[in-house]
């Protein structure tokens, strides 16, 4: 097993540094974030760092990286105040990664990737139609991370669209139903194949294997 200490790992090319630290984590969700500026040009973005944060009230947040140079999908969420988050899925996934090239301001990547744009009423921020799972975000709060400059975006969820067959009678998205994709690293793209739902954990017992549809499985004996 290699051992990278932190003066090996500081001494890497800064290439190299950033594929091997961005891969640690593992399978990261692929999203496209949607934004409008208030001149009404569209942007859209690929983001692996949307985490929950909290279900009530429904908060969900993302890291934007330091603002050194133009990020137009941060000054259009501080302008406006609102923004779209859509799940990426096998159908769409390289014109989802062809976003993340440096287009200019006044470029939509929805004209350059041919990717749709969608809308719903009382939200100005583009919907990728391609997305079979997607939600609407009104800004929070922007909270600086000091230590290396980037800045932790906090968005409250105002609305939800799914595919109707993908959810669960207890709430439960099933997510490969939806062919949604994962990243790892910075440019590896994955589908998934999922063991199984399990019961909350509690001490002293064996969690049981739970349904799609929300019932327990029956534990056999042994098991």
């Amino acid at each position: 097993m290699q051992h990278f200490d932190k003066d090996s790992i500081d001494l890497f090319p800064s290439r190299y540094r950033a594929s091997l630290i961005n891969s640690l984590s593992g399978f990261k969700s692929a999203n496209l974030v949607g934004t409008v500026n208030g001149e009404g040009h569209t942007n859209l973005a690929m983001f692996s760092s949307v985490v929950h944060i909290g279900a009530s009230p429904a908060l969900v947040g993302l890291v934007m990286r330091p603002n050194s140079v133009s990020r137009h999908t941060l000054e259009n969420i501080r302008e406006t105040g609102q923004y779209t988050i859509n799940q990426v899925s096998e159908s769409f996934w390289r014109e989802a990664h062809q976003t993340s090239a440096r287009y200019e301001g006044y470029e939509s990547e929805f004209e350059c990737t041919n990717l749709t744009p969608s809308y719903i009423e009382h939200h100005d921020a583009p919907f990728v139609e391609q997305s079979r799972l997607k939600y609407a975000l009104l800004l929070r709060e922007i909270v600086p991370i000091t230590l290396n400059d980037t800045l932790f975006v906090i968005g409250e969820i105002t609305d939800i669209l799914c595919d109707t067959d993908a959810v669960m009678e207890d709430g439960y998205i099933d997510i490969e139903k939806l062919a949604t994709v994962s990243v790892s690293g910075l440019d590896s793209y994955h589908t998934t194949a999922r063991l199984s739902r399990i019961q909350y954990a509690k001490p002293n017992e064996t969690a049981q294997l739970i349904s799609l549809s929300g019932e327990l499985y029956p534990l056999c004996d042994g098991q």
